[in-house]
């Protein structure tokens, strides 16, 4: 129902069909609370939107109805504050079903929400409460996450107001019992207070991985963009349960856990997990039998050192992954057990889906797949010529000043110069290495600052890990470059074991064998290192940096 007013198509006969006419209606005042949650509930007042559990035998179920009602009740909680359109407000709400509503209610506020996880330290949430001069956070009854806001807070002009959920503190406002003392009934902003689609929503922090974090800047047609994440690479279905796998700190939360999956009718389904353990999380699936799902490729690398077949896992009628390469042998594996085919899509907190396994064709095994009909995607070497089938480049936006992608970042919020850089000529570059086969599908080769150059060759790290994760002494694993003086750079391979195996000179020689018989010999990893775990960013993804920096 909702759908087709955004979407003038909805089926495809073909990705050639798909690919070349798809469209989405963007209406100029496009706000989410208002046309999403709040025309769910005036459809159907009993329809679920949300199913959330914690590892503390709780569960809540909640209507849109309930959340129009509580997100109203928020709103005017937050105005009472001085919160208004364009006031800033961080959450860090883990996996609390808290978020969607207070999410809903900055959303109709015109407040610009910044999602923060629950790693952040004090040097972290100092920095972006000034460089975005944050007014209020709303966070999680975690002692460490509370020690943290009130320490940054003595350096944060801005921070006016600390919010808490469950818990009471001298200093902190109770967010469930504030709620109920207002109205569940919010008018829609009109004059100046109202939205239109170029108003700033949401703002990601990046990684960060070697510098300070940028702010990406979403603007409210952003949740439009994710109807192709939602419907057309994950695949929810309507009034059923999906189950995207992130903390509502990362941008991968707004892809898979809230905005495509509402537009398209599906039931988010959260698990607020203290840890990930992999029998749980087997155990939650089945339990709840949730439809679609979608987690990264290391969920699934750590769930396969599990038995699968004990568990019931036919409720499951589509997975995907994202926020890291798929090894072929992950996707092989778990094919094997369960019949499903893990569909990869690529994309950054800058954008929606840009490339996927869609419907139309058989994911290949280490693919990101092909593009999603939003992005013309192209590759460029660093010369700025466009590449043919088979030659690695950079992945490119072709065509910005023309067609700017539904989905697609606004820019980096108050810095006009980063913005003009990435965005102001005829593409954006996404910093990607990756090349294209003779049937259209794409592969990741790695970061641009990732590609390893030993001896003359160019070595991509990903076609060397996906070597290595097929050998069962290894759950993970980062290929970065390590300096050499006689070759520039050698590979080295950062690995953590699997259950039973112990580091030994041995050992390293059986794997670098190993990869010599799975790939071209001269990628072999000349310096092994085995490691408890691997150095991640607070989004979940290894830093490269810190390895090849540790190697110097």
């Amino acid at each position: 129902m909702l759908l087709n007013k955004y979407l003038p198509r909805r089926e495809f006969e073909s990705y050639k069909d798909f690919k070349e006419n798809y469209k989405v209606n963007v209406p100029n005042d496009f706000n989410f609370g208002f046309d999403v949650v709040d025309a769910w509930a005036d459809y159907d007042e009993n329809k679920k939107a949300l199913v959330w559990v914690n590892d503390h035998n709780e569960e809540k179920i909640l209507t849109f109805s309930d959340i129009k009602k509580l997100s109203n009740k928020t709103a005017n909680f937050l105005k009472t504050l001085g919160i208004k359109k364009g006031s800033v407000v961080m959450l860090i709400l883990r996996r609390r079903w808290e978020y969607w509503v207070c999410a809903t209610a900055l959303h109709k506020i015109g407040a610009i929400l910044i999602p923060g996880s629950l790693q952040l330290t004090k040097k972290d949430i100092t920095y972006r409460a000034n460089a975005a001069k944050i007014e209020a956070i709303i966070c999680v009854n975690d002692n460490f996450v509370i020690n943290q806001v009130e320490e940054a807070q003595k350096d944060s002009p801005s921070l006016k107001n600390k919010i808490m959920v469950v818990d009471k503190k001298e200093g902190w406002l109770n967010f469930n019992e504030e709620i109920e003392k207002y109205s569940d009934e919010f008018e829609r902003p009109s004059g100046d207070e109202k939205t239109v689609t170029k108003d700033t929503m949401l703002v990601y922090f990046t990684s960060g991985t070697t510098k300070e974090p940028k702010m990406v800047v979403h603007d409210f047609s952003y949740p439009l963009g994710h109807i192709v994440t939602a419907k057309y690479w994950q695949r929810v279905q309507e009034n059923k349960l999906h189950m995207s796998v992130s903390d509502s700190g990362w941008a991968k939360f707004g892809w898979g856990k809230i905005y495509g999956q509402w537009l398209c009718g599906a039931v988010i389904f959260a698990y607020d997990m203290d840890k990930f353990i992999p029998l749980k999380l087997l155990e939650v699936i089945t339990k709840y039998k949730v439809t679609t799902f979608c987690a990264p490729p290391t969920m699934f690398r750590f769930m396969l050192q599990e038995d699968v077949t004990k568990f019931d896992l036919s409720c499951i009628k589509h997975c995907c992954i994202a926020g890291e390469p798929l090894n072929p042998e992950v996707f092989n594996k778990w094919y094997e057990l369960t019949g499903l085919k893990l569909c990869e899509g690529f994309g950054q907190s800058e954008s929606s889906v840009m490339l996927a396994n869609f419907e139309w064709f058989d994911p290949i095994p280490g693919s990101m797949g092909k593009p999603s009909p939003l992005y013309n995607i192209k590759l460029m070497d660093n010369d700025g010529n466009i590449l043919q089938d088979g030659e690695e480049g950079r992945i490119v936006v072709d065509d910005i000043q023309k067609n700017m992608p539904t989905g697609l970042f606004k820019g980096y919020y108050q810095d006009e110069e980063l913005t003009k850089e990435a965005l102001g000529g005829r593409y954006y570059d996404c910093g990607d290495v990756a090349w294209r086969d003779s049937k259209g599908y794409y592969w990741f080769v790695g970061r641009s600052d990732d590609v390893i150059k030993c001896s003359g060759y160019r070595i991509g790290p990903f076609e060397v890990e996906s070597a290595l994760i097929e050998h069962p002494a290894v759950v993970e694993c980062a290929i970065t470059g390590a300096p050499d003086p006689v070759r520039g750079q050698v590979v080295k391979a950062t690995v953590v074991l699997a259950k039973g195996y112990t580091p030994s000179d041995e050992l390293i020689k059986e794997l670098q064998n190993h990869v010599k018989k799975v790939t071209a010999p001269y990628k072999y990893p000349r310096i092994v290192e085995f490691v408890d775990e691997l150095p991640k960013t607070l989004g979940g993804k290894i830093k490269r940096a810190e390895i090849r920096k540790n190697s110097k």
